[in-house]
């Protein structure tokens, strides 16, 4: 078959235009195929610091690290401060590597999420009135500092804006004397979804201070010899505080200006001072305080403009007074708690006018000396635990120095005999018979 010209043309340009597809196209896979290649993840390294390592301080091995390695720090005393962690990696101490901070500035600074600090030893960091200096200040999100002691630093572990982070197992130890020079164990600000547990804490102002602290998990950790407060919180609302233990502390846990919190299961133990308390509560609101024992405190539970808190199942126990309910508490439920052993049950300074719907109810009360005749495990004479001696210190503090007197005894009998001075709305109108479990 003869092929005309326009017939030649038309094939030529249909193979060619192939041809011209066909060269672009293995262009783009190869292309693909490079990025793909690049775009790999770097497998991660375990780079060796220390005495006799490839890397003879921990600074060296920072610097030279990528995303995702870990740094092995090994024993021996290095003396290092002002680090920095700017990526995500781990940095592990193998058998308690000392960083000494020589009392300068940070010691261990970390501001990449994602980090894991463990197995440190870190002592002498700096101090200053102007900055918050710490062993270690964790300012990003999702990162773990765990199993790491602490020595004689002014912060021991200050976090900001460190979301989702987990603090657990270290032990923070300090040497404070006085307030004015002195900082907190564990310091947390504005962060959320924390957990702290396991810690150890001690010989600082505050154990654990936090403020703006939401929605977190504080569990198994212990506070004591603080100067101040085992636990001092504000503005922190939503958190867990449970199976905790603040003993011996200089005015006891302080909690304020919070909504929805839940304590359960802490010890608050030999909190003793003029201004020690077992559990302050100041403006707490919408609150559960649960089964926790108060014991040997000069005030177990202080409640100060707090409102709708249910304080059910504690053991409030050996204290100077086990509860002190100021006139501006609103619609409190105390109930099913044991009294036992306390100098004074209940204090207030309110009258019968100021008390707006606090209820005691089923609570068990060593002092109660009344009778169950139907047998059915409740007193069948209300119980007024405001006595006239404890209205008389609370107007007249110097007056405590009569309390094992003969006259004390004579006036509560007479008071409870003929109730004239007590809150008539401060009564818990169904006392138990046997201790509360």
């Amino acid at each position: 078959m003869l092929l005309t010209l326009p017939r030649c043309f038309l094939i030529w340009r249909k193979r060619n235009w192939r041809l011209t597809m066909e060269i672009p196209r293995q262009a783009g896979l190869a292309i693909i195929l490079i990025l793909g290649l690049y775009s790999l993840p770097a497998q991660s390294k375990v780079l060796e610091a220390g005495q006799g390592q490839t890397y003879p301080r921990l600074r060296q091995a920072l610097a030279i690290a990528q995303p995702g390695d870990e740094i092995r720090l090994h024993a021996g005393t290095y003396f290092e401060n002002e680090l920095e962690i700017n990526q995500p990696l781990k940095l592990s101490g193998i058998d308690f590597p000392v960083i000494d901070g020589g009392g300068k500035g940070n010691l261990l600074k970390i501001t990449a999420p994602g980090v894991t600090v463990q197995g440190l030893t870190l002592r002498n960091s700096g101090f200053s009135h102007v900055h918050d200096l710490a062993a270690i200040r964790l300012e990003a999100a999702d990162s773990i500092v765990q199993n790491n002691r602490i020595e004689n630093a002014h912060f021991g572990i200050y976090l900001s804006a460190a979301d989702r982070s987990k603090i657990s197992g270290n032990q923070v130890n300090g040497k404070a004397w006085r307030e004015s020079n002195s900082a907190n164990a564990i310091h947390v600000w504005k962060s959320v979804d924390l957990i702290l547990e396991n810690n150890q804490v001690s010989g600082h102002r505050d154990g654990f201070y936090f403020e703006f602290v939401k929605n977190s998990l504080i569990q198994g950790n212990t506070s004591s010899g603080n100067l101040r407060y085992g636990l001092h919180f504000m503005f922190s609302d939503g958190n867990t505080y449970q199976r905790n233990t603040f003993s011996k502390n200089g005015a006891g846990v302080a909690v304020m200006y919070t909504r929805n919190i839940k304590m359960k299961e802490n010890l608050f133990l030999d909190n003793w001072g003029p201004t020690s308390y077992g559990l302050l509560l100041k403006d707490i609101n919408q609150s559960e305080i649960e089964d926790n024992r108060f014991e040997h405190n000069t005030v177990g539970i202080h409640m100060e403009g707090s409102s709708r808190l249910k304080i059910r199942h504690n053991q409030i126990l050996n204290n100077g007074w086990a509860a002190r309910v100021h006139a501006n508490c609103n619609e409190n439920q105390i109930e099913y708690n044991q009294f036992s052993g306390n100098a004074f049950d209940i204090a207030t300074n309110g009258s019968d006018s100021s008390q707006t719907g606090n209820s005691f109810q089923h609570n068990f009360w060593d002092k109660y000396t009344g009778y169950d005749l139907n047998h059915d495990g409740v007193g069948d004479v209300p119980y007024h635990p405001v006595s006239i001696f404890s209205r008389l210190v609370e107007k007249v503090p110097p007056s405590l120095i009569l309390l094992r007197s003969f006259l004390v005894q004579v006036m509560d009998l007479a008071e409870h005999v003929a109730p004239v001075l007590t809150p008539k709305t401060l009564v818990d109108p169904t006392p138990q018979m046997r201790r509360v479990k």
